[in-house]
């Protein structure tokens, strides 16, 4: 009698499988669904359609959701003609949060509250997991400045042509905000390849600290700004030392992480002069999030966190005063389209890379141009001064 009700909860081989048929073909309908409420046609024939080439795909969007559709796309299991415009109909959409979430995504965001990711030693890691990869190709992609953040395509009202260009109007905006004269001390706290500090010191006269972690971003950055008044140094913000006239990071506070903004702003007070002025270049995201995509976190920015308003400003109170916001989102999205172009240009030149990084690339600064397209994300710069500081500021554009 035992072993009859024992029998009887066994299923046979067949309808198991029927079973999992069934439950994979509802998924895969559901996706389906999903995408084309997006305006997204699966093995349609417009760029922005996707079209499948393993069936795996469906199962491990359902159990991945971001990082799976990421890592799907680099192992090759689906193709996109036109991969920015297909991410911003995603994002627009908003299709991430009808696709349930996994424990092991839950798992991600939770250890993103209680841990504190961006630590000094952990800072240094992850600087050198995204920066240290090859200056072969940063410098094809990025242009003469070897500047690695939001480029702005306008100069006095008239539309900029080239990449260069535009990264040199971001690059003097950021300097006529800070009322750069001849002879001020000026920080750069993640000075990259020494973009900022060689034209600010050339075209401004101003004596230059630049910052980071990254061995390989420190090694150019000194060969650029040799013979300029431009020290760099490899250290994390809190390691500064000196006083400075003016206070600048350019696309660094998305490497600080909400446990350590008030930390930061505390560094950038303890080091400015009373009368000083700062300026803080950061994407920023529309929510104040402790954990970014979790692709992003595996594959490109380790640590990562982009900060919201509330988190600035929270970091920011008491001490400081916000004189300018400026949100010019939109010119990320042409500046990532020019640096993949870059990179599909260099491709023959760059045989250290394979193809399974080459589709990581893509997905990176393509997905990344369609999310700023969708205004999922944001780019801002924001211009500080201490409290009771004078005289009035007037930002330029």
């Amino acid at each position: 009698m035992a072993n009859s009700r024992n029998n009887s909860t066994l299923v046979s081989p067949a309808v198991e499988s029927v079973a999992i048929t069934c439950a994979f073909v509802a998924t895969k309908e559901l996706l389906i669904g999903l995408l084309e409420r997006a305006d997204i046609r699966v093995d349609g024939d417009r760029p922005s359609d996707m079209r499948v080439l393993d069936e795996r795909f469906w199962d491990r969007i359902v159990s991945q959701r971001e990082l799976g559709f990421g890592e799907s796309y680099m192992d090759g299991w689906w193709e996109c003609e036109a991969l920015d415009d297909l991410i911003t109909k995603v994002q627009g959409a908003n299709l991430r949060d009808q696709v349930r979430i996994s424990p092991a995504l839950a798992f991600h965001a939770a250890r993103s509250v209680v841990l504190n990711n961006q630590t000094i030693r952990k800072a240094a890691k992850n600087a050198g997991y995204h920066y240290n990869i090859g200056n072969d190709l940063y410098e094809r992609m990025l242009g003469e400045r070897m500047v690695y953040s939001c480029a702005y395509w306008r100069r006095e009202g008239v539309e900029l042509d080239t990449l260069d260009q535009a990264q040199e109007a971001k690059l003097d905006l950021i300097c006529r905000k800070l009322q750069l004269e001849s002879g001020m001390r000026l920080l750069d706290i993640g000075c990259g390849w020494g973009g900022l500090a060689k034209f600010a010191a050339e075209r401004y006269g101003a004596v230059v600290v630049g910052i980071s972690p990254a061995v390989e971003q420190v090694k150019v950055a000194t060969e650029r700004c040799d013979g300029l008044p431009v020290e760099i140094r490899q250290q994390d913000y809190r390691e500064v030392s000196g006083t400075f006239d003016r206070i600048t990071s350019i696309g660094m506070m998305e490497h600080v992480g909400p446990k350590n903004l008030q930390r930061f702003f505390d560094v950038c007070d303890a080091h400015l002069v009373d009368n000083g002025i700062m300026l803080h270049h950061t994407i920023g995201s529309n929510e104040s999030k402790s954990h970014i995509d979790p692709w992003f976190d595996k594959y490109i920015f380790p640590g990562g966190n982009l900060p919201s308003i509330a988190h600035i400003a929270s970091a920011a109170e008491k001490k400081w005063v916000l004189e300018d916001l400026h949100s010019f989102g939109p010119d990320y999205d042409r500046t990532l389209l020019a640096w993949h172009a870059n990179v599909t240009a260099a491709w023959p030149e760059l045989p250290d890379y394979d193809e399974r990084f080459r589709r990581m690339w893509d997905y990176y600064l393509l997905g990344t141009a369609g999310s700023f397209r969708a205004r999922s994300i944001q780019l801002w710069q924001f211009v500080f001064r201490k409290v009771r500081t004078s005289p009035t500021y007037t930002s330029p554009r």
